[in-house]
């Protein structure tokens, strides 16, 4: 039954997002909020609300391992396994903007993060600094946006009325959702006899990322799979700054030794797709294939 329940919590989180992003997006649309500060805040967060739902229930439970775990599994997932697959499906040529800006920011932060660790805890003040880190990136991103005037298309409007029933609707099926998986999640571990920092790196970590992986898969298949890369290397920057720092605020989160190690691995993850994102500004598809392959060997590693 645990498994079923599981599965269930999986789904409300997933569609849940979903209706959180299509109910606050027109929100913001009939207040009049420009269309590209909707995509940078609300669809960008509305991604990253598996993971944050997660994590923030088990913290606030007490379980530190799953809450820490999620996100470096999500951001070893995101990197590896989702630009990889795209990349094999499809190869493709890698934005300049990424390279020079996100991907480099995207090994500081983790870089940040590993150091954070070392002392076996990230505090209020850690989650602070991070939370404050995500605030001044949203703010670079929308000034950069306005900026350069991207405005896209406005999408279907719904009614307000409908909106905020979206809206509440979403982030309660997320909020039950989180709070599903994380008990359901524990109870297997315990089953199993396995650690929940295990469970939290591979089923749940899995599980709150399919929403990145079908993104990708479908850009791919419409001929742009050159938006996995930015799609993985944003959810990853908002997984930690946002998800890790406010968790932290909530409640300190004790970091455990696997842990370390898991941040090191994400860490040299980041830096080798960097690497092949920038020979050639090209990702092909034998990097494809090598990115999938380092995550199958990472599985085995969590394995032995």
């Amino acid at each position: 039954m645990e498994y079923v329940l599981l599965v269930v919590g999986f789904v409300l989180l997933i569609k849940g997002a979903d209706f959180f992003v299509e109910g606050s997006s027109s929100l913001a649309q009939i207040l009049k909020v420009p269309s590209v500060v909707i995509g940078l805040t609300i669809v960008a967060m509305g991604t990253s609300a598996p993971e944050a739902s997660v994590s923030i229930n088990a913290a606030l439970a007490g379980s530190n391992d799953i809450a820490i775990s999620n996100v470096v599994g999500s951001n070893i997932f995101n990197g590896l396994v989702v630009v990889g697959v795209c990349a094999f499906l499809s190869a493709f040529k890698t934005n300049r903007d990424i390279l020079k800006r996100d991907m480099p920011l995207n090994i500081l932060v983790t870089f940040i993060l590993c150091l954070m660790f070392l002392d076996g805890k990230l505090s209020r003040i850690e989650g602070g600094i991070l939370f404050a880190g995500m605030i001044l990136y949203i703010a670079v991103m929308i000034y950069h946006a306005i900026k350069n005037k991207s405005e896209n298309e406005p999408e279907k409007i719904l009614s307000l009325p409908k909106s905020i029933i979206y809206m509440i609707a979403g982030l309660a099926a997320v909020i039950f959702g989180g709070d599903l998986v994380v008990d359901k999640a524990c109870i297997i571990a315990t089953n199993f006899g396995v650690s929940q920092n295990f469970i939290g790196l591979t089923i749940v970590a899995i599980g709150t990322s399919l929403p990145e992986l079908v993104t990708s898969i479908v850009a791919t298949k419409k001929g742009d799979s050159g938006l996995a890369l930015g799609n993985a290397i944003g959810s990853n920057l908002f997984n930690i700054l946002f998800i890790l720092g406010f968790s932290a605020i909530l409640s300190p989160l004790h970091v455990l030794n696997e842990s370390i190690i898991d941040c090191g691995i994400l860490l040299i993850s980041s830096i080798l797709l960097f690497i092949f994102a920038k020979t050639k500004q090209h990702m092909s598809k034998l990097e494809g294939i090598v990115c999938i392959g380092l995550y199958l060997a990472y599985m085995g590693y969590l394995l032995i």
